[in-house]
């Protein structure tokens, strides 16, 4: 009795995600789950030094600034309730301190360029088609850093606009990279802020967007239509009933892996986890023979696993 519709998806032959691979994640909270699964089990990988970007125009701004290495100075950045802010980041970055701000802002800047240069795999999370423009300069901000409604005017990017912004991306990341997938996935988080349908509208819009863009190393992976369709069931929802739960995530992590992963990492994966299940765990007597011993068989597996695979740091 089968008791779900699955998605077919089909594995990638061509430049598979291994443990030389070096990755970048940009985009939605979404794109920082999977991130935080290829960190779990040591890949190289950088996931949202910015912090979350909802929206492709966020995205193509910050990109097109790292790969030019156009630095934040003063006039990127503001003040109000107490702190620090810039426009084209999270407020996650947001400091007290103008300077720190800035050092912060420009430090991030040169990883994304380096990672970039190297990366293997770039892979990039829309959530939203909805932007906000500040009237005052009618630039498109990442954030709006709770500044009053009123100061915005909001608007919704066409298929085509999308598109032109994808392709900017695209086009930044070629002029330092050729060589890089690009892997884009939009956000199966609902922005309800906007209306259910207006929501339905964007994602509308990404989704169209990226398929427009598709081919031989630029890819798109269906978490949308996995969560939406092979989990829907508010059981795989967090308690406000619109961010996935863990079971949901891993859920779909192991469908990005069935795709993006040979057999062989899949079992580099496995001892990664044995190890870090190994440093997690706490015993009761720290100092008893038992939990020395397994400190001491902890180690030896570490050793091995990095003399096989030297890019794995614990």
């Amino acid at each position: 009795m089968k008791l779900q519709t699955q998605i077919k998806l089909k594995n990638q032959d061509n430049n598979q995600i291994d443990y030389e691979s070096k990755l970048l994640l940009l985009g939605s909270c979404f794109s920082e789950n999977i991130g935080s699964k290829f960190q779990y089990y040591k890949f190289q990988s950088i996931s949202n030094p910015f912090g979350i970007l909802f929206h492709p125009k966020a995205i193509e701004r910050i990109l097109e600034r790292a790969i030019h290495n156009k630095k934040f100075d003063e006039s990127d950045v503001f003040f109000n309730n107490e702190q620090w802010h810039s426009f084209d980041v999270h407020s996650q970055l947001s400091n007290p301190s103008k300077k720190q701000l800035l050092i912060n802002l420009n430090k991030n800047l040169e990883l994304i360029n380096k990672q970039i240069t190297n990366a293997t795999h770039v892979v990039i999370t829309l959530g939203t088609a909805w932007v906000y423009n500040l009237i005052s300069t009618g630039n498109t901000v990442a954030n709006c850093h709770k500044i009053p409604q009123k100061e915005y005017n909001k608007i919704l990017l066409s298929t085509k606009d999308v598109v032109k912004g994808l392709q900017a991306t695209l086009n930044s990341i070629k002029t330092i990279n050729s060589n890089a997938s690009i892997i884009f996935t939009v956000s199966p988080v609902r922005h309800i802020k906007d209306g259910f349908v207006d929501n339905t509208l964007s994602k509308a819009h990404l989704i169209s967007a990226i398929h427009q863009l598709t081919n031989k190393d630029t890819f798109y992976f269906p978490s949308f239509e996995i969560m939406l369709d092979e989990l829907r069931d508010y059981r795989f929802y967090n308690s406000d009933m619109l961010h996935p739960n863990n079971t949901a995530i891993e859920y779909i992590w192991e469908k990005f892996i069935d795709v993006w992963m040979s057999s062989e990492t899949k079992n580099i994966m496995k001892e990664v986890e044995v190890i870090q299940m190994g440093m997690q765990h706490r015993p009761f007597n720290f100092e008893s023979n038992a939990h020395q011993k397994f400190l001491e068989n902890l180690e030896i597996n570490k050793l091995k696993l990095q003399k096989k695979q030297p890019n794995i740091i614990f």
